[in-house]
């Protein structure tokens, strides 16, 4: 069974970070653990790291050693070479790898970058290691700048020289094709590639190539007057401010890099403001050349500017700081979330290999684990993408996460407020939104406002409410956004991060209803643990069910499990196991039980049992020792509220587990509560949750 895909480039600035990172997440997502080895990477500093190695391991978590995840440097190999100890390069380089095989499911490796010192020889190199390694290859070559005919050459002789190696080709990827090509490339590669190897064309990003405002401070060795917080900006075309305002103006283009001497106060002041007015495009930074700094009473009206972008002052004439800015290479670092981000999806949105990996890793990993399960809900939300209503558009955190979701293309999103507030904000956050992507409604000013208000009133009229009523429920963002789940203009709905968790559900509750044949909304937590995804239920809507509202939650529960892909085996909890324990509380589980046998004998669950005896199988057989569910449960059901959502909270912090939900269960729509103290993370996966809650589960 292979182990191991080694990712080789035939030329340096091909793009192969890219390939790296959306097969990282690719492979997190089929197996349970993967590592990460670079046979040889470039020269570093003592003390630094490589940046490829950083970036990997710090983006993905991976519990990996640093020192374990390469051999040698570029000076190291060189010296080896000339010492004639050549054969201790691959045999070090094995031994290491050997080390992660033993360790992971699979290992990524990542080839050299033919840059600096004896790149000629990284090619040949790179077939080497991949031969001796025993693994197959993934080929990615960049297609800037090059025919048709030169990209087809470059990319036969690279198949040839791994194949006549005996190297299998998984796949083969042009990257950098300009868009209208990407047909041209891809034919180009079958008129030579057999069948069954992959063929991918991706094509040329700018954004990617363009450096951001920290590598350039950290290239011309500046300093930062204002805007620190923003360079992670990513710079778009840049030009040199030395004619008059009104007409540099003219030249502002999206995400503009602004190079000016540092006492063109006009230059500087207009810029700023353009930024901030929506008759022109933002700009991603000011660069001030010659070492001059603005004077104090400049810098006095910049600081008191409600937004701004990073101003860097440097060194140098402003000529040969414009031409150093146009040399640097821009790379992707471990805090380039952007940059990562945006690379992923481009990678999930060209190449598709999961046919590819299913026939290479002939794995099958038993039950789901985290990272299989968040990869897996990534998938399903994209495979149908679902409109979801956002009614706290003006909460810092809502914005991140709804800026991510658009950028990654997981679901289109209405944000309801105020639009002028919430652009505001999103340009204060630094935080890139794509306005076209995104709907903005401002509930009172809506030209559905006064048909929801009419509907509302005749939906409720039976319980006394009038249309001023109506009108005045119609303000509240929770009863707009639950209208339009309820009118058919939005899938579902996610809020709670500033509201109640009642403000939330009682809008759903007195129109969007419940389920035929269910009578109580529960909710659930998809509990990611190290090794295994469990689901805990109720942990956030009902304080003390009775018994046959805890087996309504437990049909639920199981319900969901199995929707989202974990087999459900439930354990009904409680203070004792088995038949031993005596009390009201106890006995309240036990007849739960019973109610879900007879009305779901297909379900595998046990109870009442205690915590340590549902989930560590010691405990559980020496307890329990002809339970199937005992040691092994994957769904949790809790006796109470408060049990149930102080449990989830302590597992979460004490373990460092990813608590994603709480999902609600039992609505007709999904309509999904969110903590007021919830991290942006929280949002991101709640809104996926009922993405894909809307498609029908």
């Amino acid at each position: 069974m292979n182990k191991g895909i080694y990712i080789a480039t035939l030329e340096s600035n091909s793009g192969k970070s890219l390939i790296s990172l959306g097969l990282m997440r690719t492979l997190l997502g089929k197996t349970v653990k993967v590592g990460y080895f670079r046979p040889i990477i470039d020269d570093v500093e003592a003390g630094k790291k490589d940046n490829h190695i950083d970036t990997i391991l710090s983006y993905f978590k991976l519990k990996q050693n640093y020192e374990d995840a390469f051999a040698f440097t570029r000076r190291e190999i060189i010296q080896k070479r000339n010492d004639g100890k050549s054969g201790e390069i691959i045999d070090t380089i094995i031994r290491k790898y050997k080390n992660l095989e033993e360790r992971f499911d699979i290992v990524l490796v990542e080839g050299s970058d033919f840059s600096g010192e004896g790149s000629v020889f990284e090619f040949d190199v790179n077939v080497l290691i991949a031969k001796n390694l025993g693994i197959p290859v993934i080929i990615v070559a960049s297609g800037k700048n090059k025919t048709r005919e030169i990209l087809k050459g470059n990319l036969q002789m690279a198949y040839h020289a791994f194949v006549n190696k005996d190297v299998r080709v998984l796949a083969m990827v042009s990257n950098k094709i300009e868009l209208q090509n990407l047909e041209v490339a891809t034919s180009a590669m079958n008129e030579f590639l057999p069948a069954e190897i992959g063929n991918f064309a991706i094509p040329l990003i700018d954004t990617l190539g363009n450096p951001t405002l920290k590598e350039i401070l950290k290239d011309l060795d500046g300093k930062v007057l204002f805007g620190e917080e923003y360079l992670d900006n990513q710079t778009g075309n840049f030009g040199v401010g030395a004619m008059q305002l009104r007409n540099y103006l003219k030249h502002l283009k999206d995400e503009s890099l602004v190079i000016t001497p540092g006492d063109r106060a006009d230059i500087i002041l207009g810029a700023l403001q353009a930024n901030i007015s929506t008759n022109y495009p933002k700009i991603s930074g000011i660069i001030l050349t010659g070492g001059l700094i603005p004077e104090d009473t400049i810098l006095k009206l910049i600081d008191g500017l409600s937004q701004v972008v990073p101003i860097i002052s440097v060194e140098g004439g402003t000529f040969n700081v414009a031409n150093k800015i146009g040399m640097i290479k821009s790379n992707i670092y471990a805090d380039s979330i952007q940059k990562i981000e945006t690379s992923i999806s481009i990678f999930e949105k060209y190449v598709s290999f999961d046919p590819l990996l299913e026939r290479l890793i002939n794995f099958e990993p038993s039950g789901i684990t985290p990272r299989m399960f968040q990869y897996s809900l990534v998938q399903r939300a994209r495979m149908a993408k679902k409109h979801i209503v956002l009614p706290e558009g003006t909460d810092d955190r809502i914005l991140i996460a709804a800026s991510r979701l658009i950028a990654m293309d997981l679901v289109d999103i209405t944000l309801l407020g105020d639009p002028e507030i919430i652009k505001s904000k999103v340009g204060n956050l630094g935080i890139t939104m794509d306005f076209e992507k995104v709907k903005i409604i401002n509930p009172a000013k809506n030209e559905y406002f006064k048909d929801f208000a009419n509907t509302y009133y005749d939906l409720r009229k039976h319980k006394n409410i009038n249309l001023d009523i109506a009108k005045d429920r119609m303000h509240d963002v929770s009863y707009f956004g639950t209208m339009m789940i309820y009118k058919g203009l939005a899938d579902g709905m996610v809020s709670g991060a500033a509201h109640t968790t009642q403000h939330t559900i009682v809008p759903a509750l007195q129109f969007i209803k419940t389920k035929p044949g269910v009578s109580l909304v529960s909710s659930v937590f998809f509990m990611c643990l190290e090794d295994r995804v469990s689901v805990f239920g109720d942990c956030a809507i009902n304080p003390n069910p009775t018994a046959e509202e805890l087996a309504e939650i437990t049909i639920s529960s199981a319900e969901s499990s199995k929707a989202f892909g974990i087999e459900p085996k439930i354990a009904m909890l409680s203070y004792s196991s088995g038949s031993s324990g005596k009390g009201e509380d106890v006995d309240k589980v036990r007849a739960a039980t019973e109610i879900v046998k007879r009305l779901r004998p297909d379900l595998k669950i046990e109870g009442p049992i205690q915590y340590d005896a549902a989930v560590d199988p010691g405990i559980g057989k020496s307890k329990l020792p002809d339970s199937e569910v005992a040691g092994q449960a994957s769904v949790l059901i809790f006796p109470d509220l408060n049990t149930g959502n102080n449990t989830y909270k302590a597992v979460q912090r004490e373990t460092g587990a990813v608590a994603i939900g709480p999902m609600l269960q039992g609505l007709n729509k999904p309509v999904n509560d969110l903590s007021r103290g919830c991290t942006v993370d929280d949002i991101f996966n709640t809104v996926i949750l009922t993405a894909i809650q809307a498609q029908g589960i």
